[in-house]
């Protein structure tokens, strides 16, 4: 006697995936797609402040006011008591030339350092302050007796920040500043 089995017949192929297995699926790749963009979005560099100029040192971003007329130049950073540990100045001259610069009325301790076309340091200072002009010293002596901090070679920028700055930095000659070098240059009076 024979006795026969009926075996359920499998197709030959794909088997085809629960809904819910393909929702969680395209959900993981959701959400992996979500974290990936916000993690790119928190990396974005920030945009400097109007009026400030965004000068990176060493992965630091400095937002600094620019100094693009002789006006602004020879004012500086005099006056003020203090300078934001982000914040500064940077000086934008028409030509490439060896500079000196002096601590005119300035209130508080400032680091500097002369940049050559590219943004590289050439030049680097710790400035402390100077006694204040005498009511007796006329704009002439005062002036004769700041000291002289010296570019030593032709330079475009100059960088003036903190104190202390450079120090925790760990900032030296060679060291690359990035900014916007040929906007600046354009625009320097």
């Amino acid at each position: 006697m024979a006795v026969s089995v009926i075996v359920p017949h499998r197709r030959r192929g794909r088997r085809r995936k629960p809904m819910i297995f393909r929702f969680m699926v395209l959900s993981v790749v959701a959400t992996a797609a979500i974290v990936l963009f916000a993690i790119r979005g928190c990396q974005t560099t920030p945009a400097a402040p109007p009026g400030r100029e965004r000068v990176t040192i060493d992965g630091q971003h400095f937002f600094l006011e620019p100094a693009l007329d002789q006006s602004t130049r020879i004012r500086g950073l005099g006056g003020r008591t203090t300078i934001e540990p982000a914040g500064g100045m940077i000086f934008v001259f028409p030509f490439k030339n060896q500079l000196q610069f002096v601590m005119r009325d300035c209130e508080t301790a400032i680091d500097i350092a002369f940049l050559d076309d590219t943004g590289r340091v050439v030049r680097m200072y710790e400035m402390p302050t100077e006694p204040s002009r005498r009511e007796d010293e006329s704009p002439g002596a005062y002036e004769m007796r700041l000291k002289r901090y010296n570019s030593d070679f032709p330079v475009r920028y100059v960088v003036e920040v903190a104190p202390g700055t450079w120090q925790r930095l760990g900032v030296k000659p060679g060291d690359q500043f990035t900014f916007d070098v040929e906007g600046l240059k354009a625009r320097a009076r």
